[in-house]
């Protein structure tokens, strides 16, 4: 009985392949320069799709945290003011603007909320001691702004609500303006002389996620930025040159216990200052719950746009790869005839022009991420923006590469195949 020696049907593939690898990489290092020049497309393409989502990434990541910093649970509402008493004069014809009663209405009708706060914005004129950066903004509001706003005290503590009844003289600083004040010192015990009322300072908030914003006054705010006062404070101690032409209030915020309710809250809202108001439009209704929701719908939309744009490099550089090894099966005629002659399947040589495209793939997209990468951290230094380049991002341009590379290379490979090889050798 013969004995079967040969080896598994396995090892003879594995050889076929590793030694189709190697004749691949040594035809691409023997044309290096044309190898280098078919990879840049593949190079640049893979390097936008890393540098696009991680821009989406990093961009994502900012407005989430600042919508969650806003209170998934919160109702927000803002005055649309102006500071021209012309302007202000028409809409006060119509309407009164935001008021307490606005405030006391929406409390009475809106069921459910574990907190609220009227606000009270206020730009000073001159503040002590000096502002080495911006001028800090004050906001007057009441004791339970902490829990609306999820603020955290890095010392100190926040005013309570007797403090508010009473009108009390004091602040907490946020962390810009605490280091705009009064630098690395301790400022808890502290005067901060505002116009020309002296606060004593009981307190600092941790730094927070901000955004700049438009305020009342058309300049820009800063959360971190902020001196906090009693709501009381703000009305009995506190005016500035645009308190003539401003709302009473400025804003509500409402914290609900139930998220499910925050939609028909927010009718109930609208429709309460509707009616109030006359229908003059002097207001807005911010729902951080459905920013939340918008942003990761518009979040969809922009990655699948700058992936698609992407691509289009990743597709130029497919039809490169194509163009190139169909370049290379007229330079290697003769050798594709003598293969066959000896006995090359037509798979083998299908195989052959295969790995190679897939070679350049793997090889352009190698590149392309570790270019894209270092373009992500360019763009984060140079725009300021913020970058995050994530592991699905790079997987995901890696393996439209490699694929690219399979899809473009399989024509050039079926046509090496079907070659006559007796007319294969005899090309001149």
């Amino acid at each position: 009985m013969a004995i079967d020696v040969s080896p598994p049907r396995s090892l003879l593939v594995y050889q076929q392949w590793t030694r189709d690898a190697q004749l691949g990489m040594q035809n691409l290092l023997l044309h290096g320069t044309r190898s280098l020049l078919t990879m840049l497309g593949m190079i640049f393409g893979v390097a936008a799709v890393v540098a696009m989502l991680s821009i989406g990434a990093g961009a994502r990541q900012k407005v989430m945290a600042l919508i969650e910093q806003m209170g998934v649970h919160n109702l927000i509402v803002e005055a649309k003011q102006t500071m021209e008493w012309q302007a202000h004069q028409k809409v006060r014809t119509i309407s009164p603007g935001l008021t307490f009663q606005d405030y006391r209405v929406i409390r009475d009708d809106v069921g459910g909320i574990a907190a609220s706060t009227p606000r009270k914005q206020l730009t000073p004129s001159k503040i002590i001691p000096k502002a080495q950066q911006d001028m800090p903004n004050v906001m007057g509001v009441n004791a339970s702004y902490p829990k609306i706003a999820g603020l955290h005290l890095l010392s100190g503590k926040f005013f309570d609500q007797a403090d508010d009844d009473r009108g009390a003289a004091v602040c907490v600083l946020g962390a810009a303006a605490k280091w705009s004040l009064f630098g690395a010192s301790d400022p808890l015990g502290q005067y901060v002389k505002v116009n020309e009322q002296w606060f004593r300072v009981i307190g600092v908030v941790s730094p927070q996620l901000s955004a700049q914003s438009d305020s009342q006054g058309g300049t820009t705010t800063d959360a971190n930025n902020n001196i906090y006062i009693p709501l009381e404070s703000a009305f009995l101690r506190l005016e500035d040159s645009y308190s003539d032409v401003r709302d009473e209030i400025d804003g509500i915020y409402l914290n609900l216990a139930n998220t499910a309710d925050i939609p028909e809250s927010a009718q109930v809202v609208r429709a309460v200052l509707n009616s109030s108001h006359h229908g003059a439009d002097d207001f807005s209704v911010v729902v951080p719950a459905e920013l939340l929701a918008e942003q990761q719908r518009t979040e969809r939309l922009f990655n699948t746009v700058m992936v698609a744009i992407a691509s289009i490099s990743l597709l130029v550089g497919g039809i490169g790869i194509m163009n190139i090894m169909l370049a290379s099966i007229l330079e290697r005629t003769r050798e594709i005839g003598l293969r066959r002659a000896v006995g090359a399947r037509q798979s083998d040589i299908v195989r052959q022009f295969v790995v190679e495209a897939t070679m350049i793939s793997f090889a352009g997209g190698t590149i392309g991420v570790v270019f894209g990468f270092f373009m992500s951290r360019l763009i984060a230094w140079l725009a300021g923006w913020s970058t995050i380049v994530t592991f699905s991002s790079i997987a995901l341009a890696f393996l439209v590469s490699i694929s690219v590379g399979l899809i473009f290379g399989i024509y050039p490979a079926t046509k090496a195949a079907r070659l006559d090889p007796v007319e294969a050798i005899r090309y001149e």
